[in-house]
């Protein structure tokens, strides 16, 4: 084989057959790596919650944020003391869905709410 002028090439350790596998091999493990990394990291933060009308109740997040995207405002308010915390105001029965992205506007949480009626009346009619 031809000499490289001290530069070590890959063909000279390899057959052609073992350089391609290895090639497939690294290509494999990369797209392997990608895509196992985008399942964690969206199975870990995609969640629904549950709320009733008229009760406040708060999520801390893992990973900071500085957007929040509301699906639809008419169901839920959403009060954000910090870039980590999150209240939730009920407003009426409905579904939406909240996208919290971070300073590079990348989405590091997508959580569906589902607001339902309060079952407990605590405003009663005095007749």
């Amino acid at each position: 084989m031809p000499s490289t002028g001290g530069i070590l090439a890959l063909e000279e350790f390899f057959t052609p057959e073992e350089f391609s596998m290895i090639a497939i091999f690294r290509t494999f493990i990369v797209w392997a790596a990608l895509f196992l990394g985008t399942i964690s990291a969206t199975w870990a933060q995609e969640q629904t919650i549950d709320l009733s009308v008229g009760f406040k109740s708060s999520l801390v997040l893992d990973k900071t944020f500085e957007t929040v995207l509301i699906g639809d405002s008419s169901v839920v308010d959403v009060h954000t003391p910090d870039n980590r915390m999150v209240i939730f105001e009920p407003l009426a029965p409905g579904a939406t869905n909240l996208v919290f992205l971070d300073d590079q506007n990348i989405v590091v949480a997508n959580i569906a709410i589902l607001v339902r009626q309060s079952a407990v009346n605590l405003v009663g009619k005095v007749r």
